[in-house]
């Protein structure tokens, strides 16, 4: 039995759980990285922004990336350090206090750079995005690569003498990809660009990089990156990846409230949402595993003994999930633990149908439950004016 399971008493319902001895095994290993590989590697907030967590992260790495102003803003004030920002455009409104609270500023155009940089006056470090016009993902909805992107400055849009005050150049291009990916995106990368690498000081490289996955080749990653610094020894390399940090880190807790059938299916019903609570699994989409039981594909035999569909408990038609083969009869009050929950989903959360939002909490590594936040009718309400 594991931790969770051993104290699955004071945990909420439902209730994502980050688990400390986890998050703790990503932070060592990114960090290990970072050091063998002398790189740095910093906290994308798209995929992870628990900041009641920050402490830990803060023992294990010093900076974080953001791509609005109010993530800019989470950077300073509760990381305690700025922010790498880039957004695909930033606004008169917002680009001050947006400055105010980032040391490096990234443009995703020269019109966005041409139209604030003289703002900057050496606040920050002054990027470019770049498009290298490659990426392996094969999901549309995630490759910042793809034909017609609006993300990125093509290697023939470039001047040839970059303005004096650029220092940097951002490339994303990668999505839970492995070290076998970047290395051949690498290749791409610098037959396009590396001719003005001579007048940046640094490289990001984005997110994607999953290194905390089990089969990561990250000795790899390491070498690539090593190879790279031998190559442009004066460029700092910066990677900023997100679900590395929260990979595997805790499930989202949840029960069962109701069973239903209906043409031989049967449902179980949770007091959570999938489009609310879990949208990737909509989007994407994939299943996701649930801790005791055996997903499998719609077959002919989803009407046989213990094998369920799971619905979320919104309105929406679609909200469901399936199926599952559990080793026994569900039962109205059951637990059940969605695994890996902790990335990315917690971010894109909403209260759709005013659906209450799931509790979010810490395990220790001592045993004992904190609980980070519970939300009540209170954040519906105020979300809706």
């Amino acid at each position: 039995m594991t931790l969770l399971e051993q104290n699955i008493d004071q945990i909420p319902s439902p209730c994502y759980v980050v688990e400390e001895s986890l998050l703790r095994r990503n932070l060592a290993l990114i960090r290990s990285v970072a050091q063998r590989a002398d790189v740095d590697i910093i906290l994308a907030f798209k995929a992870f922004a628990l900041w009641k967590s920050f402490p830990i992260f803060r023992e294990y790495i010093s900076h974080t990336t953001a791509s609005s102003l109010f993530e800019a803003r989470l950077a300073k004030e509760e990381f305690g350090s700025k922010a790498h920002t880039y957004s695909p455009a930033y606004t008169e409104e917002e680009f001050e206090e947006i400055l105010d609270c980032s040391s490096h500023i990234t443009f995703n155009s020269l019109s966005q750079y041409e139209r604030f940089a003289s703002k900057i006056q050496g606040r920050a470090s002054v990027g470019l995005r770049v498009n290298p016009e490659y990426s392996e993902i094969e999901t549309e909805l995630y490759n910042p690569c793809a034909a017609g992107s609006r993300f990125g400055i093509l290697a023939q849009d470039l001047p040839a003498q970059l303005p004096g005050d650029i220092e940097g150049f951002h490339i994303h291009c990668h999505c839970e990809s492995g070290s076998d990916v970047f290395a051949r995106t690498l290749i791409h990368i610098e037959e396009k660009f590396s001719k003005w690498f001579p007048q940046i000081k640094w490289i990001n490289f984005g997110g994607g990089h999953l290194m905390t996955r089990k089969d990561y080749d990250v000795e790899l990653l390491i070498k690539t990156l090593q190879d790279f610094h031998a190559r442009y020894p004066h460029l700092k390399v910066i990677l900023e990846p997100g679900s590395a940090f929260a990979w595997q880190t805790g499930p989202l807790v949840t029960k069962v409230v109701d069973i239903v059938e209906n043409a031989g299916v049967k449902t179980a019903i949770i007091n959570a949402s999938f489009t609310c609570h879990m949208p990737d699994c909509l989007e994407m989409p994939y299943q996701p595993a649930i801790r005791h039981a055996k997903g499998q594909e719609a077959n002919g035999r989803e009407q046989e003994e213990f094998v369920y569909r799971i619905g979320g408990n919104s309105c929406l038609s679609g909200d469901f999930m399936g199926w599952w083969r559990f080793d026994h009869e569900l039962q109205i009050g059951e637990t059940l633990i969605f695994e890996d929950m902790i990335h990315y989903t917690t971010v894109k959360t909403n209260m759709f149908n005013g659906i209450g939002h799931p509790s979010i909490g810490m395990l220790h590594e001592d045993g004992t439950f904190e609980l980070f936040r519970k939300f009540t009718y209170e954040d519906y309400r105020d979300r809706m004016c």
